[in-house]
This record gives structure tokens, sequence and C-alpha cells, in this order.
């Protein structure tokens, strides 16, 4: 049997890949952490971890653990609801990153919706800037999306690497202006992509604006430019530009939920639904692999 309390702490470990983070997720302390997942190691005699002073890895036993632990997680979460007999009531409404869209949140949602099934979930898919505005204007309860660097708003459920993705025959003259596909204004990747570009000195130019995930992977895909984009949620089709592309670096992205800073009615169901993201969130980022790509993902063509 596993401890659901090291289980919780292997997920914010495994999920945010810090044990400081993970302790500040949980309210714990680091030494707390260390030891919740010594103990999970011991139990299942297994190395979930590779770590340094620089970096946290999850093992091949690790990324098995992540499914186990979910499951068993959800479980004990139904059990517990079910026998204390609270069941939640009223208006959630929830907004979500168009990052997700091709992610598996509609199964946690899902599960959700099963065991809240009085909640009425309102659900917002919109660019993270305009999240964060209408979450900070009261017309939301809960947010799950991207935050910019230095950021202290919400609680981190992953983090990951910004890459720039485009077609894989797609070439980039280095005497011309980049061809940017990016999300219109606050979007946070479009910000990001031109300041890293200025730093560098690189011009560019914007080849498609489309406020839908869908428009700007259908111009992707069809050479039109490249786009700055999370590297754990490439979509098919897409791969990453190599190095000799010469296009800089972008740096990581953090995703997080947000509280609504205005308590509500909906307050006990914006904090189960989070504690189900958080606890899924192995679900919300993984690498699509197109035809020929390799495990890291394959990488477009470039000079």
């Amino acid at each position: 049997m596993y401890d659901p309390s090291q289980l919780r702490t292997f997920l914010a470990v495994a999920q945010t890949l810090s044990f400081t983070q993970a302790a500040g997720r949980l309210g714990l302390r680091q030494s707390t952490v260390s030891q919740h997942v010594r103990r999970l190691e011991d139990a299942t005699g297994r190395t979930l971890f590779t770590r340094d002073t620089h970096s946290v890895e999850l093992t091949e036993d690790g990324e098995a653990m992540l499914g186990f632990a979910r499951r068993i997680l959800e479980v004990h979460e139904q059990a517990t609801t079910f026998f204390a007999g609270t069941r939640l009531r009223g208006r959630l409404r929830f907004g979500a990153s168009e990052d997700f869209v091709l992610t598996r949140l509609p199964e946690i949602l899902e599960g959700f919706r099963h065991d809240h099934p009085e909640v009425d979930l309102e659900l917002t898919v919109e660019l993270s800037g305009t999240l964060h505005e209408q979450l900070a204007a009261g017309k939301l309860d809960l947010v799950l999306a991207k935050r910019r660097p230095g950021d202290p708003r919400g609680e981190l459920v992953w983090r990951d690497e910004l890459v720039w993705i485009g077609a894989q025959r797609l070439r980039l003259d280095p005497d011309r202006p980049v061809p940017l596909i990016v999300y219109p204004p606050p979007g946070i990747t479009r910000a990001l992509a031109f300041e890293a570009l200025q730093r560098q000195g690189r011009a560019w130019r914007v080849a498609c604006t489309s406020g839908s995930l869908n428009g700007l992977i259908a111009a992707a895909r069809a050479g039109l430019g490249v786009m700055a984009h999370s590297r754990g949620l490439v979509p098919p089709g897409l791969v990453r530009v190599p190095e000799r592309a010469g296009l800089p670096e972008l740096g990581r992205v953090e995703f997080v939920l947000v509280h609504g800073r205005r308590r509500t009615a909906a307050q006990g169901a914006a904090d189960a639904l989070a504690a189900a993201v958080l606890g899924g969130g192995d679900r919300l980022h993984r690498r699509w692999r197109g035809p020929g790509e390799e495990r890291d993902g394959a990488t477009a063509a470039g000079t």
C-alpha cells in the first residue's frame, strides 16, 4: 500500500521538477518533500527521480509511477467524497488557455463532472493574457493558463521550455525577416517571441495572426512561418526548428492555476477542480510524435 500523502508529494515534484516548488505548492518543508519521496522510493524499491544540485528528472520507473499515483489518488478522493456525504453545488466559471485544446484536459474535466454532478461548470477557452484580465475583472473563478517569467501569480502546475516550431520542410532565409505565426495581443508567447528576436537584433514580420490554436497550427503546417510554443505541447505535423536556423532562445514558460480574488459561492468547487488539475497535471502535456519523429521530436529544415 502506498501512502496518499507521499503520492501527492511525488506528483507535485514530477510536475514541477523541483523539490522547492513542490514544497511551496503543498505547504510543506523541502526536507519533508525529500522524506516523502525517499519513503515512496523505499516502498517501491525503485529510484523514481534522478537529481543533482541543478536538475530533477523522472526515471523510467518514475514515469510509470505517474499513472499509478494519479489513479490511486483519484479513487482515494472519490471514496473520501462519497463517505463524507458532501456534495458541491453552484456555478463554476473556469478559464483554460488555448494551449490545452489538444491535450487531455477534457478527461480531467469529465472526471470532475462525474464526481461533482451538481456543479454547473462553465468553460471559457481564451488566450492566457485575456484569461488573467477576465479573472481580475471577476468574470472567472479559476484559470489555468501561462504566466510570464517572474510573475508571482498562481500555483505552478508545470514548467516547460519554449521552442520554435514549424513545418518539417520549412526553410528560413537568414537574409530575410523571420516569418512569425502568433496569437494577437495580449498573447504571452507572442510577446516573448518579439522580445527574443529584438534582443538578438533579428528582423521579423507577422505572417499570420489567429486567436485560435487550430488556426496557428494550420498556418504553420502550410509553411507560412514559425511559432513559439511549449516544448511538451508540440502539435502533430509540426517539429522543432533546428539550432542551425539561428533563432534566439525563448526561455521557459510556466503554466499555473490562479484563483479569483473574490470569494464566491463557487469557492469549494474551484478548490476541488484545482485539486483535480494538480493531481492530473501529467495528462496536460505530452510530446506529439508524427511520422518519422524521434522521441525528443524531429526538427524542421533550416539554413
